[in-house]
């Protein structure tokens, strides 16, 4: 019969960082939460995300006894400070797609189970960061955030994965609160430029840069498109300035090969003039969340970013990107891109452009005429 020791240690054998156990009763709390704040949370089940049903594990396995829950550190090592600057560094080197890193050893984990007797399900939908605390395996902090207890120096750079199983195990006793030390002053809220935070372990997730790059439907309103900065898919701002991140933060690491591999097809210029068929060889495999049907956006995220540069060097890409596209948003951020950097270049430009413009783009163009 397997123990609750043998799956730890097994999980330990194929590279996870810590891994604990709890019950399969339903996060009711999770749950409740949802339904008060759908003001910032409806959206996910618009788009398939299915939170609520996802806090009732027997929604995704009607025999679910209990659920094992594997830590994941994502940044054990160095990645390029090009790719950095632009990128959140939970994506660099995400495998959701090609499946050929994490989900390799969460195969051969679901393996182990089965060959011992034990069904098991991997849902994308239930709570991870509950499951997790509720397994006690680390605490919240101000920013939302997940903070291992044990692994990562007991940093927030971890994934907590659930696994539901038939099988009934020990469950680990819960954890919970905030973690943050007083002497903080809430240093990741005050970091925060879209004020996505609200300093109590909540979020605002539409106010999140990550959520901005990946699911905005629409042009980025102006007034926070200086705010968020470099970043074109995903942030790391609330951990990068976090105290209790630095330890980690502060080792030397060897190189990321595979993320260092790739980082030219990463580079802003090459992201802001691919085609099709590169995005989907090249970019989607990595950073999924945007479909090939959403070039435009990739392209608006880059073009903002190019601009908050304050790089006269980026004008002529931005200029031939505006030729080389008819989406009106992308073009929209183009003018507003042109108009944030300035210069002789990109007001020619802009006053060339005008002309052939009308809507939301001449809008734009006129604004960032103003502006330059």
């Amino acid at each position: 019969m397997l123990t609750r020791n043998d799956i730890i240690e097994k999980a330990f054998e194929l590279g996870f960082e810590d891994a604990g156990s709890t019950t399969a009763e339903p996060f009711d709390a999770q749950l409740e939460y949802l339904r008060n704040h759908q003001e910032e949370y409806g959206w996910t089940e618009k788009v398939g995300l299915g939170l609520m049903a996802g806090t009732d594990p027997k929604t995704v396995m009607p025999a679910a006894k209990s659920i094992i829950v594997l830590m994941e550190g994502y940044f054990r090592e160095a990645f390029p400070s090009t790719l950095e600057a632009h990128f959140g560094r939970c994506y660099l080197d995400d495998d959701r797609v090609t499946k050929d890193g994490l989900a390799v050893r969460i195969k051969a984990f679901r393996s182990f189970l089965r060959e011992n007797g034990i069904d098991s399900k991997v849902p994308f939908n239930l709570p991870h960061r509950a499951a997790a605390l509720r397994a006690g395996m680390g605490s919240l902090g101000k920013n939302a955030l997940l903070y291992s207890g044990r692994a990562a120096l007991m940093s927030s750079w971890v994934i907590p994965l659930t696994v539901v199983v038939d099988r009934e195990f020990a469950p680990d006793s819960p954890a919970g609160g905030l973690g943050c030390p007083e002497w903080c002053r809430n240093v990741c809220v005050a970091a925060c430029p879209t004020r996505a935070l609200k300093g109590n372990g909540a979020i605002d997730p539409r106010k999140c840069i990550s959520f901005m790059t990946y699911f905005g439907k629409e042009i980025t309103p102006r007034e926070l498109r200086e705010p968020m900065g470099l970043y074109v898919y995903g942030c790391d701002r609330c951990q990068n300035v976090c105290p209790r991140n630095l330890s980690w933060l502060s080792r030397e690491r060897p190189m990321n090969a595979r993320v260092e591999a790739k980082a030219k097809d990463f580079d802003p210029r090459a992201l802001l003039h691919m085609d099709g068929a590169r995005f989907k060889s090249r970019v989607w495999p990595h950073m999924f969340y945007l479909s090939p049907n959403n070039l435009w956006k990739w392209k608006m995220n880059v073009a903002r970013a190019m601009g908050n540069s304050l790089d006269d060097f980026y004008v002529p890409d931005l200029i031939r990107a505006y030729d080389e596209n008819d989406d009106g948003r992308l073009r929209g951020m183009i003018a507003w891109a042109l108009g944030r950097i300035g210069g002789g270049k990109a007001k020619g430009a802009l006053e060339r452009l005008l002309a052939g413009s009308n809507g939301v783009v001449r809008e734009e163009i006129e604004a960032a005429l103003g502006s330059v």
